[in-house]
């Protein structure tokens, strides 16, 4: 099982092909945001990776991350990410502070939309 380490907050192993945000909440019990509900819509389930970032991303992310400006190295959608491998990340959006009344919509088993694969 992949191993999530969390700055901070503890190691946590994730059943394979998890997707990162599902692990944060349910696994580790953080409260990073996820405001569009796991969709790639909008940035608020950004974590900084510290090790172990994944060397593709979906098409939706990167798109994602272009229009909203977001080009910090090491920052991803946790939304757009399968844990299948050992990472280690920092969670930088969190409820905690955000003024918002709740972590957000609740998120699919399955990465959507459909995951188109590319370089990132």
């Amino acid at each position: 099982m992949p191993k999530l380490t969390i700055e901070g907050v503890g190691e946590f192993e994730v059943a394979p092909g998890k997707r990162l945000i599902k692990a944060l909440v349910e696994d580790a019990g953080t409260d990073q945001l996820h405001a569009c509900g796991g969709f790639s819509r909008c940035t608020t389930c950004r974590v900084e990776f510290l090790d172990g970032e994944p060397d593709k991303m979906t098409a939706a992310e990167k798109e994602t991350l272009k229009v909203r400006e977001v080009d910090q190295p090491g920052v991803r959608l946790s939304c757009q990410i399968a844990c299948d491998h050992d990472m280690s990340v920092r969670l930088i959006s969190r409820l905690e502070g955000s003024g918002r009344k709740d972590q957000g919509s609740p998120v699919a088993d399955d990465i959507e939309p459909t995951p188109n694969w590319v370089e990132k």
